[in-house]
């Protein structure tokens, strides 16, 4: 069983939901990504979501834009991604990681090559914005040959019939986006989001996870309640930027903003009714 399937096999056993962060790798500064998502982990993270910086992050808000921006400037690209991701596993080979990026640097590195690289560091899921399941087969299949899972994202604007198609392509879990817009964008719909949880549910046995929207305790747990898992992504970068913008700011700081609003987030999903 992946890492994956682990993590959420064992959520259910538990009757208890995940909690999904999302951060730019790089971003506030490469030195010290592992050392956040170690922290992440440590206050509650079940799944950690790594964004590769890329210049046009379509899919993303104004927030994660700049963390993307941030990202490239401190010289981010697709290995060092990798490299963190195996610096991260000599301490930690149980929490499952999934890559977020877009198609043009994977195409550049070659599917195959990519998919070998990942499953050598330690990654367990990717989720490409801009490949969508028609385009999927050949990227795909380099996946599946080393046990990598494909995530897609459902939109809340995507018919039932597309629906079916993405979530047979899919592996890990489904991706369900709480708002119609970029991530950080638009007021949250629980009861939206719920029938929309239910719909995806009805479809497939896999998890669904729900982000784009999920800012802070009392969201995660009104989401929690539909869900298997919240993602939270804008927030988390928005609360490190803050603290950056301090006088003489530490990175213990920075990053402490981002863990203690990850540890709220966590009380709300825990408090909950399943």
């Amino acid at each position: 069983m992946s890492r994956l399937g682990a993590v959420f096999q064992g959520l259910r056993e538990q009757n208890r939901k995940g909690v999904i962060p999302y951060v730019v790798a790089g971003d506030p500064s490469p030195d010290g990504t592992v050392s956040l998502l170690h922290q992440l982990v440590a206050a509650g993270a079940d799944v950690l979501e790594i964004g590769v910086p890329f210049s046009d992050p379509m899919s993303e808000g104004p927030i994660i834009q700049k963390g993307h921006e941030r990202a490239l400037a401190n010289g981010m690209n697709l290995s060092a991604v990798l490299e963190m991701v195996s610096v991260f596993r000599r301490d930690d080979q149980r929490t499952p990681i999934v890559m977020m990026g877009y198609a043009n640097p994977i195409e550049r590195f070659g599917y195959s090559a990519f998919a070998d690289a990942c499953a050598v560091a330690g990654v367990d899921g990717l989720i490409t914005v801009d490949l969508p399941p028609e385009e999927v087969d050949e990227i795909d299949a380099a996946l599946q040959a080393v046990g990598l899972d494909n995530i897609f994202l459902i939109s809340p604007t995507t018919p039932e019939a597309r629906i079916q198609t993405i979530v047979d392509r899919a592996r890990g879990f489904i991706y369900c986006v709480a708002v119609k817009g970029v991530t950080g964008s638009g007021q949250l719909d629980t009861d939206a989001v719920a029938a929309r949880v239910a719909t995806i549910q009805g479809m497939t046995t896999l998890p669904v996870a729900v982000g784009f929207g999920i800012k802070d305790a009392s969201s995660a747990s009104a989401v929690a309640k539909v869900a298997d898992a919240v993602v939270v992504g804008s927030a988390l970068i928005a609360e490190m930027e803050a603290m950056g913008r301090a006088e003489n700011a530490s990175e213990i700081q920075i990053h402490g903003g981002a863990v203690k609003l990850l540890q709220s987030i966590r009380s709300g999903v825990d408090s909950s009714p399943s």
